[in-house]
């Protein structure tokens, strides 16, 4: 999953990786660059409106009108493998795509012997590039509330040994054609195998509990720890 996730890059950086070839309407000058950005806040998203890129604020968190009247909290991510065909993410498929600018994530390691103990770690790109997850942006409406989801796969190789999902950071190209809703996105399978990031693109090290507490917001919580407890 992804529930917890920094965001360092510079806006030019993210930018310049991406290649747009179009104006972006930058309704977002500076982003708040923060090492804890945690679901229920809002967050940097690039979006294409209108055949431009906007890069905006949006909530994280999405739960339409029918998900609330159950009492539902808002979900905060969408597995890839259902999306496209799932009553929740369905209408969102093929307008409403985005991408949420990263810089690495946070995944909390189980011990086997006891679930209880959790070591949370650090993971980014390899390459310590910026990172684009796939996501989508619902718009506000009438009755209807928006908000970001990102979506998720199932994790494989050595990172399936640090948490079970993913959330899908897409290669540069697959950012920029995901953007595009002139565009057929790909099938969810692809989209896992395909065009995002595997495993072996990506590094980890365990971190510090203190990540866990929202309030703590220093580049201390992205430095590798020498002890950790799994």
């Amino acid at each position: 999953m992804c529930g917890r996730f920094a965001l360092f890059h510079s806006r030019e950086e993210y930018l310049t990786a991406l290649q747009l070839p179009v104006i972006v309407n930058k309704t977002v000058d500076t982003p708040k660059w923060c090492y804890n950005i945690s679901p229920g806040t809002n967050v940097v998203i690039i979006q294409q409106q209108e055949r431009k890129i906007e890069l905006s604020l949006a909530y994280w968190g999405y739960a339409p009108k029918w998900w609330r009247e159950q009492g539902k909290q808002p979900l905060i991510n969408a597995r890839a493998e259902t999306a496209s065909s799932s009553k929740m993410f369905s209408p969102l498929w093929n307008h409403e795509r985005a991408l949420v600018p990263a810089s690495g994530w946070y995944e909390w390691k189980k011990s086997p012997d006891n679930p209880r103990i959790k070591q949370p770690y650090f993971i980014y790109a390899r390459d310590k590039m910026p990172l684009f997850f796939a996501a989508f942006k619902a718009r506000d409406k009438e009755g209807e509330e928006g908000g970001v989801v990102v979506l998720t796969a199932a994790s494989r190789a050595g990172l399936k040994d640090i948490h079970d999902r993913r959330p899908l950071a897409l290669t540069l190209q697959a950012a920029r054609e995901w953007l595009d809703n002139t565009i057929t996105p790909p099938t969810e399978e692809m989209l896992a195998d395909v065009y995002s990031f595997q495993a072996d693109e990506f590094a980890w090290h365990p971190v510090s509990s203190a990540i866990g507490a929202v309030r703590n917001d220093t580049a201390a919580l992205i430095a590798p720890i020498d002890s950790p407890k799994i």
